[in-house]
């Protein structure tokens, strides 16, 4: 017997549920930038790098860089492809190689946009990441079968303006659910 393929769930946050043991994803919000038949892939939001900055990146890349644009704070984006930078940004989404997500959030991992956020004159607002989360054909699916995700549509305010600590809790509420009634404990009706 075959079964429908969920719909996409590309332009939506991901929170782990409390009973989500993996220590990479304990209590995160995971921006979905794609998702298809062959996989998943997306951004955590709310893990910042604490021993690294984006100054730190600039000078390793050989970037001059504004003395404000030293200072942004670098985000832990997931276990996968941790040799790789990924800016989640808003407007302008038409920077070559930019992924849209959404009509005001794209994904983009070039040269070009790290020069230009490093100048003061990138996208804004934006999130340098390093690193992903990536899910092969059918796993997100299945994690969500099995409770371990909540989803809901991206909502920017909690992405980029509210402070990191704030996220998970924000994006839980923002779906009418008061996080501390969730438990940790999955179950299935």
């Amino acid at each position: 017997m075959q079964t429908e393929s969920m719909a996409s769930l590309k332009g939506h946050f991901l929170m782990a549920m409390p009973s989500l043991r993996d220590p990479n994803f304990s209590e995160t919000v995971t921006c979905i930038c794609e998702h298809t038949a062959e996989g998943a892939v997306g951004v955590v939001i709310n893990r910042l790098h604490t021993a690294i900055n984006a100054g730190d990146i600039f000078e390793e890349l050989g970037i001059a860089c504004r003395a404000e644009a030293a200072d942004i704070p670098v985000y832990w984006g997931g276990p996968v492809r941790m040799d790789e930078i990924f800016i989640l940004h808003g407007q302008p989404s038409d920077w070559a190689g930019s992924l849209v997500v959404t009509a005001d959030v794209a994904l983009n991992n070039s040269l070009d946009v790290l020069q230009a956020i490093a100048a003061g004159r990138g996208p804004r607002p934006s999130l340098l990441c390093i690193g992903c989360a990536g899910w092969g054909p059918g796993q997100l699916e299945a994690e969500i079968g099995e409770n371990a995700w909540l989803t809901c549509r991206i909502f920017r305010d909690v992405m980029f303006d509210l402070p990191v600590e704030e996220r998970w809790n924000a994006a839980v509420r923002k779906m009418g659910i008061d996080p501390a009634l969730l438990c940790d404990a999955a179950g299935h009706a």
